[in-house]
């Protein structure tokens, strides 16, 4: 299933935050919860809460219906809000 979702990922969701300089790394998959860390311009990213639930994860529990939860990872802190 991670291939499907690293597809998934490269195919729709990279593209788009790619166009505002982020990025998304699958950090792992266990008992159907996929942690992910947020990169680049969504690492501290205000919308970033917004892009993960109703973006990003809406669009992976369509497609991969046994994924019961996404996890962010991403250390926010450190990042840089880029709409500031």
């Amino acid at each position: 299933m991670l291939r499907k979702i690293e597809t998934l990922m490269d195919e729709q969701i990279r593209p788009a935050l790619a166009a505002h300089g982020g990025n998304v790394e699958i950090v792992d998959l266990d008992n159907n919860k996929l942690f992910l860390k947020l990169q680049g311009g969504c690492q501290g990213c205000s919308s970033s809460s917004a892009t993960l639930k109703d973006g990003i994860e809406r669009l992976l529990k369509q497609n991969f219906p046994d994924i019961e939860e996404v996890v962010d990872l991403t250390d926010h802190a450190s990042g840089d809000n880029p709409y500031m």
